[in-house]
Formats: structure tokens, C-alpha cells, sequence
């Protein structure tokens, strides 16, 4: 046989797939957003299957806390680039096949030119401001692309915008029309995740990719999958193309590359102060400085060093309790803490200086690796 190649032997023997789906797989561009919790089985799977070109777009560095979910990283790559790490030993895994890798936040202002290049997009990243700017640029582009999300224990898998409806095609504005505020949602930084969960969300999420790929099998084309992993319960729902207000999503390249979507998740702009790691500590040591920790009562890690703990979620009620001038607040991932400094900004005006720790905990961890590495 002229193009075998022992590394697809299992997938040549398969029925309905064999060397005209692996040749499919080798032919296609793949571009997975986000190489942590639900990137890293998605990257080796797909990887180990062949597919021909996969791109990896991920800005994050690796933390101790990254290890019990991420497979693709060892202690030893703590403090380097996801992007980078992964690609190196995903070349090791396969290198017949090309990886690429962005090294950038995507933003509306890269992201058409990213995802230009390829043919389905996977969606793994952890927050809303992403998502809605994926799916309007694979919209915009007529992209399909492959949706998962993890909570504590359960999971979700959908695939947007494919092109196998008849009818109207279904993307994840058709799902959740508007998005929620910041200070509604946690994400696994906040509450936490059993570190085999993503794992599983993942690789059913790159079994979507090969099914739309090779046309094996039935997608989650319209259709989400909640999975929850404590019992095994699974359903799947269709969703509904009716009642979207298309005006959400912008019209052309122009206009998507002028939208700010993390103002459209409800992330503020306003002029707060935001402080990194060495300064928020410099700050918490001032005498005449109130540190806050806006995080629920039994939420970890424990800050071990001078504060006040007054949760967002009964932050309004306690304004009065605020006497001093200067204020830091933190949270886990500097979300909470930036809504509870809008809150306070509205309340007290200009009266007192207000800052916050931008990335929260998770910051201040990554530092103190950083400085013991």
C-alpha cells in the first residue's frame, strides 16, 4: 500500500473510516484556543490522530496549580509558556504533522487573522468574553467550532456554527443570548475542578472535530451535551435557532474588530487601579492601607497576610464598615474584586483611593513560584 503509514494502522483497519478518513484528517487545519484543562487532551488527541495542521493559541504561563489537570506539562515547566511547552512535546508525539502557535491573548483585533487560516476551531478557554468573540469571528468567517466548558463536576460539548443544518445555522449566541455578569459566574479557579473532568470534556470534544472532519457518525451539530461525572448522567438538548436579536453580532470585519467583548461581558473600563503582584504586597504593609477580600468565607487558598474578609455578595450592606481612605481589594482571579472596586467607586466617588489585585491569588501565586524557581 503506496501511502501507508503504521502510526494510523489502528484507524486504517476501521470500517466506514480507513485510509480515506485518515487522509481527510492529515488534510485538515485545526486551531485550538486555550492549552490548559480542556486544551491538553484536545491538543493529544488530535495530534496523535494526524491532523495535518493544528494552531495553538494560548498567552498563559504554567503553574504549580496547572499540574493536576494539564497531562502536557511536569514540574519541570513551571513558569514557561503553555503555548510553547505544548508544542515541543506534541511534535515529539507526532512529528509528521505541522503545529503553529500564537503566543497572544486573542483579541477581536487578531483573532480574524488567526482564524482565518483554519478549517474548525475549538473552543477551551474559561470565560465568556472569549466565547462570544469566537463564535462571532467564526460566524463572520463561516467556521464551525467546537464548544466545551467544565463547572466543579459536570461538563458541556456543543458544535456551532457547522455546516451540516438545512436550515438556519446554530452558534452559541442561539444558546445564551446575553451574557452573564462577571461577579454571577465562577470559574474553575473559584470553585475548584476534579482534574479527570477535563480531561474527559476534552476528548469528547476532539471526537467532534474528527466526526466533522471524516463525516463519521452523528455531531452535536445545534445540540448541547451536559455530562455530569459523579453518576454518569447524560443529556442532550437541541438548541433552539429561533428569537436571536442577529444585531448582537457585528456585521462584517470592520465591525468585529472594533468590538470590545470584554465591556460586553460587563467587564468594567472604568479608571481603577490595578495592581500586580509586587505592588499589591507593598500596599497590604502600609499601615493606613484597608486590604478586603471579597471571596465567599471558605474559599482557598487563606491569605496569610493583613486583612479584612467582606464578601462581594454582602459587600453593599457593609459600605458603612469602610472607614479608611486607601483600599486593596482581592479575590481569587481579580474579577469580584474589580466589581466590588466599581461598587465602592460609586458609593464613596473620589473620597477614598481604591485599587484592586488584577489576576487576584492566582497572581500572587504565580509570583512567589516565580521567585522560588
Amino acid at each position: 500500500m503506496e501511502n501507508y503509514n503504521e502510526r494510523y494502522a489502528r484507524h486504517y483497519s476501521l470500517s466506514d473510516f480507513g485510509f480515506e478518513g485518515q487522509e481527510k484528517l492529515l488534510q485538515a487545519k485545526v486551531l485550538v484556543i486555550g492549552a490548559g484543562g480542556l486544551g491538553c487532551p484536545v491538543l493529544q488527541y488530535l495530534v496523535a490522530a494526524g491532523i495535518g495542521t493544528v494552531g495553538i493559541v494560548d498567552h498563559d504561563y504554567i503553574s504549580l496549580s496547572n499540574l493536576q489537570r494539564q497531562t502536557l506539562y511536569s514540574t519541570e515547566d513551571i513558569g514557561k509558556m503553555k503555548a510553547e511547552v505544548a508544542s515541543i512535546k506534541l511534535q515529539k508525539l507526532n512529528p509528521e504533522i505541522t503545529i503553529k502557535t500564537y503566543q497572544v491573548e486573542l483579541t477581536s483585533k487578531n483573532a480574524w487573522n488567526i482564524i482565518s487560516e483554519y478549517d474548525i476551531v475549538v473552543d477551551c478557554t474559561d470565560n465568556f468574553a472569549a466565547r462570544y468573540l469566537i463564535n462571532d469571528a467564526c460566524v463572520l468567517l463561516k467556521k464551525p467550532f467546537v464548544f466545551g466548558a467544565i463547572y466543579k463536576y459536570e461538563g458541556q460539548v456543543a458544535v456551532f456554527n457547522s455546516n451540516l443544518k438545512s436550515n438556519k445555522k446554530i452558534n452559541y449566541r442561539h444558546l445564551f443570548p446575553n451574557p452573564p455578569k462577571p461577579e454571577e459566574v465562577q470559574n474553575c479557579n473559584e470553585v475548584g475542578v476534579l482534574g479527570v473532568l477535563p480531561g474527559m470534556i476534552g476528548m469528547m470534544q476532539a471526537n467532534e472535530v474528527i466526526k466533522l472532519i471524516t463525516g463519521l457518525g452523528e455531531i452535536l451539530d445545534g445540540k448541547l451535551l451536559t455530562f455530569n461525572m459523579l453518576n454518569y448522567e447524560t443529556f442532550i438538548m437541541d438548541i433552539s435557532n429561533e428569537n436571536l436579536n442577529e444585531n448582537l453580532i457585528p456585521q462584517n470585519k470592520e465591525a468585529f474588530e472594533v468590538t470590545n467583548y470584554e465591556v460586553l461581558c460587563g467587564i468594567s473600563t472604568k479608571n481603577i487601579k490595578e495592581l500586580n503582584p509586587d505592588d499589591f504586597i507593598e500596599q497590604t504593609l502600609n499601615e493606613n492601607t484597608l486590604t478586603i477580600d471579597v471571596r465567599e468565607i471558605n474559599e482557598l487558598p487563606k491569605a496569610n497576610f493583613k486583612h479584612i474578609q467582606i464578601p462581594l455578595s454582602e459587600l453593599n450592606e457593609r459600605l458603612s464598615e469602610i472607614k479608611e481612605e486607601h483600599i486593596v481589594l482581592f479575590c481569587q482571579s481579580g474579577k469580584r474584586s474589580l466589581k466590588a472596586a466599581e461598587i465602592l467607586m460609586e458609593y464613596f466617588g473620589n473620597q477614598k483611593k481604591i485599587s484592586h489585585l488584577k489576576g487576584g491569588i492566582i497572581a500572587l501565586q504565580k509570583r512567589k513560584n516565580e521567585q522560588s524557581n
